[in-house]
C-alpha cells in the first residue's frame, strides 16, 4: 500500500508542478528534504517564495485533500520552511504557504484540481 500511495502521490506533485507553471509559478525545487521531513515544491509566485504541498486522492470521503494538511503538518511544513530560507540565505522574500488539491478519476485520467494561495 505505500509504493501506491507514494506513486499517487509523485503523479499528484507532476499534475501540480504543471499546474503552478501554467498559473505563473517559476519552480525553484521539488521534494526539498531535510530530518523534519519534506516540501513537496518551492516556487516563485510574483513576490513571494512559496512553499507549496500537493494533496492528492481518490475522493473526499475523509475529507478534501487540503483538510489533511493540519495543525500538526502545518507547524512542520512552517518549520521545514524556515530551515530552508535559513539554509538558503532567502531572508529578503516574502513567504507564503499555498495548497494544490488534486482529485484524481482513476477511470479516464482526468482530475480536478484547486490551488489554494496562502492556505495557513
Amino acid at each position: 500500500m505505500h509504493k501506491l500511495n507514494k506513486a499517487i502521490g509523485n503523479y499528484g506533485e507532476d499534475i501540480g508542478e504543471e499546474y503552478l507553471i501554467k498559473n505563473n509559478y517559476t519552480i525553484k525545487e521539488r521534494n526539498f528534504r531535510c530530518r523534519t521531513g519534506e516540501i513537496d515544491i518551492i516556487a516563485y509566485n510574483e513576490e513571494y517564495m512559496c512553499f507549496v504541498e500537493v494533496k492528492t486522492r481518490y475522493d473526499c470521503s475523509f475529507g478534501t485533500p487540503a483538510e489533511a494538511v493540519n495543525k500538526t503538518k502545518q507547524y512542520k511544513l512552517k518549520k521545514l520552511a524556515e530551515f530552508y530560507v535559513y539554509k538558503n540565505n532567502y531572508y529578503n522574500y516574502n513567504i507564503r504557504f499555498d495548497i494544490v488539491e488534486i482529485i484524481l478519476n482513476g477511470l479516464d485520467n482526468k482530475y480536478q484540481i484547486k490551488l489554494i494561495k496562502n492556505a495557513f
